[in-house]
């Protein structure tokens, strides 16, 4: 059956019409509701049962290929609609499995932990260590953890690759979030392997005996980051270019760190398409001329086909020198299809690039969708083509009647600079508020100035870095790297610097960052005008902003920290003595400044009142929840009529009808309470204990 002859069929109408136009399009759906689905496995507050996903793809899949039997029409959108989404959700379930391993679950130490260097990431102040094969003195080995990572502060002995060593660390299970819904940073160590994180309690000891076979990458990169250290003394330029040579932005001082990010170049610091397009595209015109200059050669071979192989290996060689990260493998795999395309004589510059670049990050990587590296990354370049589609019949124009001479390119080149900048700057917004609750305002005249920086001067040095480091002869280049790294650290401090150069906002809760984004492909993916009701989604989804509940009352995971919201929108917590992390997440998830310690009678507005230092009433819509902070104050607030009782203490029996101590939170993790004028909704970051496998 003719596809036109399905709208006939259905009824048609004019979004149908518009999309039955755009059938070459549809494909580019298929991975992102092969990402829906993978969404909507880690949005489960239990781990579903293991056949789940594989029972229901196959039904999808059987489903599929009778309608295309039958109607072969709507083959097709069939597959697309039927298949991708839980073909995403069983990818998930399959790597969920395959990186399986023991996690620690409770804080131990001091203890003797032995095992090999696999990884060493340089710190501002010290070191990380991550030991494979750990092995961890009275620790059962069957639930010994395969990877830990360990912070260590004396740099006395940097140990090498691969080395063994021994060192007492205090050990523990990764931080759990600090609020449900806040970033998983457990989940996030639990697919790099990592089963246990700690602090080391004095000097490495090494055991002698390096157990790598051969001389592997990461010994490459400890050697880049030790060569740059030595040749650059300033820690942020040193860090800088250690990134970008090696992947490892650790090193950085923090309040640089801060500035690239308040004045929009931190993405600078994430090895994505920019720094791979600069190296494929120094290699393949290098590679190019230079055999160009041999006439014989360039006369009888098809010398662009020649750069285009070199430059996809150069841009493979240089993500295996950063670490492989979402990003990186995102632009290699989009840069290695564009060269492909020169190779057979296509146009390189498409949206269905970006699609199988994404297909196969998803089905290799699922678990990378949840995090911000990989839905920033995509959503910049797929907002930039689309922009591109529109706008480069316009720039060709200009090209044609005025934009022959150095000026005219000049000026072309400048329109397309902040063309990208402002594209890529919007389309990551909504991302940028949903994780880390800041914007940018300045950060296109902060870009203006360091992408070219960066694309004239410090990527051509840092591939003569590669090139000469062999050799031992790389001193010279690092030193120009560092010139040009201190140039963007300037820039980035200065705009920093400037009244209003970032706006912390109220978190973007995940609903309305979905249909954002979601709203945002329609708009990208489409052609015609029915791509414009993506809009009217961008919109709604904006208004999740102002609209957005915040949390009355937190409690954090260990019970040692109480925030309540104040009248006027703020945070006052019980202490800054401990938990300090958690309540400054709390502050900056809810887009007010520090939160204050509440005085020792409750806070000014009335809203929390103290008959002593330990035991308050906080009340609000007609609720009241007493917070108990010894055990003490247990006995006289359990006859206080409250309607709910935090304590971070164990309480016994008590008169009140919801109660959250100590037990529920080392359950159930932080918990959030909302105070209504019918109810008392609690919130709490994993439904029960392990109840998926990273918790």
């Amino acid at each position: 059956m003719p596809v036109v002859g399905l709208g006939r069929w259905t009824g048609i109408s004019v979004v149908t019409t518009a999309l039955l136009a755009e059938s070459g399009r549809w494909v580019l759906w298929f991975p992102v509701l092969l990402g829906v689905g993978i969404g909507l496995y880690f949005a489960l507050a239990h781990e579903p049962p293991r056949w789940s996903g594989a029972t229901v793809l196959a039904a999808a899949v059987l489903t599929a290929w009778l309608v295309q039997v039958r109607w072969p029409g709507w083959g097709l959108p069939a597959w697309i609609l039927l298949v991708a989404l839980p073909l995403g959700f069983t990818t998930a379930q399959i790597r969920t499995a395959l990186v399986a391993s023991p996690i620690l679950q409770m804080a131990i130490g001091p203890v003797g932990v032995t095992g090999s260097v696999v990884q060493i990431d340089r710190l501002e102040s010290g070191m990380r260590l991550f030991l494979a094969d750990p092995r961890v003195a009275g620790l059962d080995p069957a639930i010994t953890p395969r990877l830990v990572r360990i912070s260590v502060r004396d740099m006395g002995v940097v140990p090498a690759i691969g080395e063994n060593v021994r060192l007492f660390a205090r050990l523990g299970p990764a931080n759990a979030p600090v609020e449900p819904g806040a970033f998983d940073f457990r989940r996030h160590l639990y697919f790099q392997g990592v089963g246990a994180t700690g602090f080391a309690l004095g000097p490495v000891q090494r055991r002698g005996g390096v157990t790598a076979d051969g001389f592997s990458l990461e010994q490459w990169r400890n050697i880049i980051a030790e060569r740059v250290a030595a040749r650059l003394p300033d820690a942020a330029t040193a860090g800088m270019v250690t990134a970008l040579l090696n992947g490892q932005p650790t090193a950085i001082p923090e309040a640089d760190m801060v500035a690239m990010r308040q004045s929009g170049l931190q993405h600078l610091l994430s090895i994505s398409g920019l720094h791979i397009a600069l190296v494929a595209g120094l290699v393949f015109f290098l590679l190019r001329g230079g055999m160009a200059l041999w006439p014989w050669l360039a006369l009888r071979h098809p010398i662009k086909k020649y750069a285009a192989v070199g430059a996809l290996a150069a841009s493979v060689f240089y993500m295996l020198m950063v670490g492989s990260p979402v990003p990186t493998q995102r632009s290699v795999l989009m840069t290695g299809v564009m060269l492909l395309a020169i190779l057979v004589d296509r146009n390189p510059f498409s949206l269905r690039v970006v699609a199988v670049a994404a297909l196969v990050v998803l089905l290799v990587q699922p678990d990378a969708m949840v995090g911000p590296s990989f839905q920033m990354s995509f959503a910049a370049v797929v907002a930039l083509i689309a922009a591109f589609e529109v706008a480069t019949p316009w720039i060709a124009a200009q090209r044609q009647e005025g934009g022959r001479g150095w000026l005219g390119q000049g000026l072309i080149y400048l329109a397309s600079l902040s063309l990208t900048s402002l594209v890529a700057g919007i389309a990551t917004i909504p991302f940028g508020l949903h994780h880390f609750q800041q914007m940018s305002n300045y950060g296109l005249l902060a870009n203006m100035i360091a992408v070219p920086i960066t694309s004239f001067w410090v990527m051509p040095w840092g591939l003569a870095v590669y090139l000469l480091m062999p050799f031992g002869l790389e001193g010279l280049a690092v030193t120009a790297m560092g010139w040009g790294a201190a140039a963007i650290l300037w820039t980035a401090h200065w705009v920093a610097d400037m009244p209003g150069a970032a706006i912390q906002l109220p978190l973007l809760p995940t609903a309305g960052l979905a249909l954002i984004t979601l709203s945002g492909l329609w708009l990208c993916l489409w052609q015609g005008r029915v791509r414009l009701l993506g809009v009217i989604g961008i919109v709604t989804g904006l208004l999740f902003l102002p609209l957005n509940a915040q949390p009355d009352l937190r409690i954090n995971d260990d019970g040692k920290v109480v925030g309540v919201r104040l009248a006027d929108g703020g945070l006052a917590v019980s202490t800054r003595r401990a938990g300090r992390f958690d309540s400054d997440e709390w502050a900056q998830r809810d887009g007010v400044n520090a939160p204050r310690t509440w005085a020792r009678v409750g806070t000014p507005d009335g809203r929390l009142t103290c008959d002593r230092p330990d035991a308050c009433l906080y009340r609000r819509h007609g609720r009241t929840v007493a917070i108990a902070l010894s055990g003490s104050a247990l006995g006289p607030l359990c006859v206080s009529g409250a309607d709910a009782l935090v304590t971070g203490q164990v309480a016994g029996p008590c008169d009140i009808p919801l109660i959250i101590d100590l037990k529920q939170v080392a359950d159930r993790g932080a918990h959030a309470l909302y105070l209504r004028d019918n109810a008392i909704h609690v919130d709490s970051v994993r439904a029960a204990p392990g109840a998926r496998p990273w918790q």
